[in-house]
């Protein structure tokens, strides 16, 4: 009779059991590399009412050749050399090294069966949380050793009342071993099976490069994924995707021999940027969206290194990616990754190495061209905004041109009929009541009113640092960054749309249009004004204009005329050779005092006072002279 003795202090199978994995994909992950390291073609995850089996048609284990006896070695290293890291067809690498993989079950079951089949040698027994007598697993006897969809040879992994559940659909079954095993193909398939219900996994998940705006391939391997990026804006498709060489560092690292050795370490796989995260809503049990994962050999080492080498910017949630670096699973050299196998050690040269890179260049890169996206479609939205604007304009000329033609019309005709003597007063009322019943025609002013920039603020570069202040003090006080006109602002909302020329732009809001509602200008004045073309033209358009403004100079710096120089404007000093900016607590006061009148003018609803004096307390320093 067979006997299986598990080599190994029972202890840590109650230690590591429930404790070795924190997912149960994780767990899936390893009993589908086990499957894979021994040649599987197809791996069967069935998920029934009271368990989960997973079957593999692989080469099998037999007892009689003391492939059991090896399987119950726990943490027996599995490979040493480099012949013993290929798989016994010769044709794949192992991904297991550590021995303790085959404890991942255990995380969701105290129970598990543990059934194998070569050229008909049937064998299986219970692996448990509790052996019976220290170190004896208990047999199943060759009746009951049945599988649902293997034959000749290979294994199954029983999970009994598992703790742990599959997602309640099998698309997202498949969606999250996807992102474990991304490089599936027809020669190694997953099958996920529920009751009649049936997903096969033979393919990368294509549909990631479906959503993505941006992508940079690493490697001739993923160079075919750009394209499958959609190509939305073909004139800047350069600028959001790039298929790129295999990144190789050099890097020096000691053997298992005690050896150093140079090495390249060679990044292939790609990374990519979301055009949005809407309708992203993971379950608990689900991987995030967004994440950069690390594989080596084809098997995941660590899921998310996005906390590790990301600085915590708004847009790393657009960030997807997976990276390949099989100098991690090196045979000749040290075991780096946990004994989870969901994550690698932090102070091993290798990891070291690929996180600076990630961090330095690769994440830089792609932020980057999400940016250019964001800009791109931000382009888009203010030619589309402007083009509703000069429509508008334009029925509001022909309808004031209308009214004017018809006023005129029935004015003359109302004078007509009274005769040529007729009061001035008789006059007056004849165009007034023309004037009054006509005026409904106007009534595209304010369509058009809502669609302009409210506030402008005139300034020269040299000049941006304060020209920020005043637009973050703007932003502060509920103006939306839609309504300013800042043409060196870093939000690129407030800038002139690409490709309008700036003067242009400008007439439209000074000069050509029918609407009453002018542009409120601030105005910073330095020393840099006189020597600024633009600074100069803004100045002159808002005297010829009559348009209102405020003053926010820069001592020494005197404002003359046209500016209306009779009334208190607001001083702020500047360090040199710094040019750090500083007010006293009265000049502090009637910046805050002016940034109000404008909310007032415009109805916006300002902050108070004291809140306003607080936050600029915290964009300049405010102090004694």
């Amino acid at each position: 009779m067979k006997q299986y003795r598990l080599n190994v202090d029972p202890r840590i199978l109650e230690l590591l059991g429930p404790n070795l994995y924190t997912n149960i994909y994780y767990v899936l992950a390893e009993l589908i590399a086990n499957a894979y390291d021994a040649d599987a073609k197809n791996v069967y995850i069935i998920s029934n009412k009271d368990d989960i089996r997973v079957e593999d048609d692989g080469h099998g284990m037999s007892y009689e050749a003391g492939d059991i006896a090896k399987y119950l070695n726990v943490a027996g290293v599995s490979r040493t050399t480099e012949t013993e890291s290929l798989t016994k067809s010769g044709t794949r690498r192992k991904m297991g090294r550590k021995g303790v993989g085959k404890l991942a079950a255990l995380s969701v079951s105290e129970d598990v069966d543990v059934l194998t089949i070569v050229k008909g040698e049937k064998s299986g027994f219970v692996l448990t949380r509790h052996p019976e007598n220290g170190h004896d697993l208990k047999a199943i006897p060759d009746d009951r050793i049945v599988f649902e969809r293997i034959a000749d040879h290979g294994s199954a992994i029983i999970m009994r009342n598992p703790q742990y559940r599959l997602h309640k659909t099998l698309d997202a079954v498949k969606r999250n071993l996807l992102k474990i095993f991304p490089l599936i193909d027809a020669n190694f398939r997953i099958h996920v099976i529920r009751g009649k219900e049936e997903v096969t996994i033979e393919d990368f998940d294509r549909s990631i490069m479906g959503e993505l705006c941006a992508l940079v391939t690493l490697g001739d391997k993923f160079k075919p994924l750009c394209d499958l990026v959609p190509d939305s804006h073909p004139d800047r498709r350069a600028d959001l995707v790039a298929a790129q060489a295999t990144k190789a560092i050099p890097i020096t690292m000691k053997a298992n021999d005690g050896k150093e050795y140079e090495y390249s370490l060679e990044v292939l796989g790609w990374i990519g940027a979301y055009k949005s995260t809407r309708g992203r809503k993971a379950e608990l049990t689900d991987f995030p969206d967004n994440f950069v994962s690390l594989f080596a050999n084809e098997k995941m080492g660590e899921f998310n290194i996005l906390p590790v080498v990301g600085q915590n910017k708004l847009n790393e949630v657009y960030v997807v990616g997976q990276l390949h670096v099989d100098l991690f699973e090196l045979t000749e050299l040290p075991d780096m990754a946990l004994s989870n196998r969901q994550g690698y050690k932090s102070d091993d040269p290798r990891y070291e190495a690929a996180r600076e890179y990630v961090r330095g260049e690769l994440l830089a890169d792609i932020l980057k061209r999400r940016e250019t996206y964001t800009d791109i479609v931000n382009a888009d939205k203010k030619k589309q905004k402007e083009a509703a604007q000069r429509n508008d304009e334009a029925k509001l000329r022909a309808s004031v041109d209308a009214f004017r033609r018809k006023a005129s019309e029935e004015a003359a005709n109302a004078l007509a009929k009274l005769g040529v003597n007729v009061s001035r007063e008789a006059m007056e009322k004849a165009i007034s009541e023309s004037i009054n019943a006509n005026s409904p025609d106007l009534g595209l002013k304010a369509a058009v009113d809502s669609q302009k920039k409210k506030i402008l603020i005139s300034q020269t570069y040299s000049d941006k640092s304060f020209a920020d202040i005043i637009y973050q003090m703007l932003v502060f006080n509920n103006v939306s960054p839609d309504d300013i006109l800042y043409t060196n602002c870093d939000d690129e909302v407030c800038r002139v749309p690409e490709g309008r020329a700036v003067y242009d732009y400008l007439r439209e809001f000074f000069v050509e249009s029918y609407s009453t509602q002018k542009i409120f200008v601030l105005f910073v004045t330095s020393e840099n004004t006189k020597v600024s073309w633009g600074a100069i033209t803004e100045v002159g358009a808002s005297w010829i204009t009559k348009i209102d403004h405020k003053i926010f100079n820069i001592h020494p710096f005197r404002p003359e005329h046209p500016l209306n120089d009779e009334v208190q404007w607001q001083s702020t000093n500047r360090d040199k050779p710094n040019g750090d900016l500083w007010m006293i607590p009265l000049n502090a006061d009637i910046f805050c005092q002016k940034i109000e009148a404008v909310c007032d003018a415009l109805d916006y609803k300002k902050k108070t006072r004291a809140q306003n004096m607080a936050h600029l307390g915290t964009l300049a320093s405010i102090r004694k002279a």
